[in-house]
């Protein structure tokens, strides 16, 4: 792999659109000290007038974007060369920073609730100009009754550091305690069966290498297990409290709470997936007739059902690719493509140093940037497509909201770029002429459905069960957490799916876990964008402008109502039963295939 330094500068991105030098961005972290320094002396004043209220809220814009950006900075710089020095430094300051910030802060808005809503509409009359802030008012109003007292927020803001200190408890068993063994692979090299390789060796050919490694890996978290499963029992117990504390009728509740997400969707989701789940079951039976396994096992899960059809791609082919794919989107959108291309928001290429993965990330009052780690494969294709609608929906949002209105929450967020991911995915699926090649992308296709629809409701459902037998004072222990797991594994995939014991260890290595009710949010997501993707693929004329018109509005109302108003209404069944059809209408057509 090639050192950072020689990769061709133009396959990079230019961070000096941010930054030309390390002394301007050392000078915005004087400015970001400056303007907490002015914001923490109008304490105790801020809503006592309008004319303290406006300037207040327009230094907390101000301090957010210089946030946004030195934050930006520092992150990427790091991400591309984490052996550099300075990169490393920069990014310790800067999370440094931002604690200190937020500390400093805190008095900030249980202070900005002392403002009744008849207040702030007669500051509104003597300062329109902070009729900007409605929204953010307007959800600040609805949570009002669930936050307490300065002296509570504060204890609250001083337990934070022990809630989130269970997440660092799981991170310290998993990164620095567990030993994973070493299997030796199909050319008799000797590997480590850690995270590190999961997606290689669990789409590998050689069963007993994949049987190997998933016993080795899961096996090493059951070793752990009793000590995970009391960090896994701190944090729930935590949001538990806080919830409690914040008079919430469960943690549930509190969380989907914060994106103003009503509890039935949730439910929605699992009762809908659940009443499907004989579509995930005869997907399992097709792989193992395909395989020719007596038995299936998950394992099995993750080998191609046709082998990989090494298909390559260089650079201009790949971005080629993705713009006649995205063509249907219209010429603004291919023409804000053209010029992430061009303009090096993109950093392509891996290198010694650079953070794996890829991701993508907006900045206000500039553009957005994504990392990637092209190889030119066909996933490289799927994954560029994924990014770029990141970096869409960022752009579009950021062009046209204003700053407290142009960041849009999770529930939306995977959204535009799942949407780029099915054009794709119809794009090579019809150009295609090989029956091979068709095979590969329909099996890519239902995999992917597989496992972001199905998997994260399974775990969406293994999440909410867990958390209401904290709540109704059911100790969470090894057994009683591992039984359940196996039950919904059962329930899931059905009777002929074999459960090995290490699969019920399985819960115990999702760190998402720790960030209560998140998950659910990438089943709710692929919906949305199969939905919307088929609904313009079959009226273009009428449904392409609302779509474009939500990648707009940012975080300007509420995410329910974004997506409603773009053309999918997720407080309903009807998304989440299209994606499943789309899952069913692939798998017929796979079999017919094979």
């Amino acid at each position: 792999m090639k050192n950072r330094e020689e990769i061709p500068v133009e396959y990079t991105w230019d961070l000096t659109h941010l930054y030309a030098s390390q002394n301007d961005w050392e000078k915005d972290l004087e400015d970001i000290q400056e303007l907490a320094n002015k914001i923490a002396h109008k304490k105790g004043t801020i809503t006592t007038s309008a004319p303290n209220l406006h300037e207040t809220l327009k230094l907390m814009d101000e301090l957010g974007k210089k946030l946004e950006w030195t934050g930006s900075y520092a992150r990427m710089s790091f991400d591309v060369n984490m052996g550099n020095a300075t990169s490393k430094n920069n990014f310790e300051r800067i999370d440094n920073l931002f604690a200190k910030i937020g500390d400093q802060l805190a008095f900030y808005e249980p202070e900005l609730l002392n403002l009744t809503k008849e207040t702030f509409n007669k500051y509104k009359d003597e300062i329109p100009e902070l009729a900007v802030y409605s929204f953010m008012f307007e959800k600040l109003f609805k949570q009002k009754e669930h936050i307490l007292n300065l002296e509570g927020e504060e204890i609250l803001a001083r337990m934070s550091a022990l809630g989130s200190s269970f997440k660092k408890i799981y991170d310290d068993i998993t990164v620095n305690d567990l030993t994973f063994p070493e299997i030796e692979d199909e050319d008799g090299n000797k590997i480590t069966a850690s995270e590190t390789y999961y997606r290689k060796i669990l789409s590998s050919y050689d069963r007993s290498l994949r049987e190997r490694y998933f016993k080795g890996l899961l096996g090493t978290y059951g070793s752990h297990i009793n000590s995970l499963t009391s960090a896994t029992n701190g944090n729930v117990k935590y949001r538990t409290l806080v919830a409690k504390t914040r008079k919430y009728n469960s943690s549930r509740e509190m969380s989907l709470e914060q994106n103003h997400i009503p509890l039935d969707v949730y439910d929605t989701l699992i009762s809908t997936v659940r009443n499907n789940v004989h579509l995930l079951q005869k997907y399992i039976e097709l792989r193992k007739k395909v395989l020719k396994y007596e038995s299936i096992h998950f394992y099995d899960l993750f080998v191609p059902l046709v082998e990989n059809i090494n298909k390559s791609f260089t650079l201009p082919e790949a971005q080629n690719t993705v713009l006649d794919a995205l063509n249907v989107l219209g010429k603004d959108y291919q023409g804000v493509l053209k010029q992430a291309f061009a303009e090096r928001w993109v950093d392509v290429y891996p290198n010694k140093g650079k953070s794996s993965g890829a991701y993508a990330t907006g900045i206000f009052g500039l553009h957005p940037y994504s990392l990637l780690n092209f190889t030119g494969t066909t996933e490289d294709i799927f994954t560029m497509s994924h990014e770029l609608g990141h970096v869409m929906h960022s752009y579009f949002s950021n062009k046209n909201q204003p700053y407290v209105d142009s960041d849009y929450v999770i529930f939306t967020a995977e959204v535009a770029s799942t949407v780029n991911e099915y054009f794709m995915y119809r794009y090579l699926l019809n150009k295609s002429d090989s029956k091979q090649e068709k095979t590969f992308l329909l099996s890519m296709h239902l995999d992917s459905i597989r496992s972001t629809l199905y998997r994260q409701a399974f775990f969406a459902d293994f999440e909410m069960q867990m958390h209401q037998m904290a709540e109704s004072d059911i100790p969470l222990t090894p057994e009683g957490l591992c039984n359940k797991y196996r039950q919904l594994y059962e329930f899931y995939h059905g009777p002929n799916f074999t459960i090995d014991k290490e699969l019920t260890y399985e819960w115990a290595r999702i760190p998402h876990f720790y960030s209560s009710f998140y998950v659910y949010q990438y089943a709710t997501g692929i919906s949305a964008a199969i939905s919307l993707a088929k609904g313009i693929i079959d009226d273009r004329a009428r449904n392409l402008k609302p779509y474009l018109n939500f990648l707009c509005q940012g975080g300007s109302d509420y995410p329910i109502t974004l997506l409603k108003n773009a053309g999918v209404d997720m407080s309903t069944s009807a998304p989440i039963i299209a994606a499943l059809q789309d899952f069913s209408e692939t798998l017929d057509e796979l079999e017919k295939l094979l």
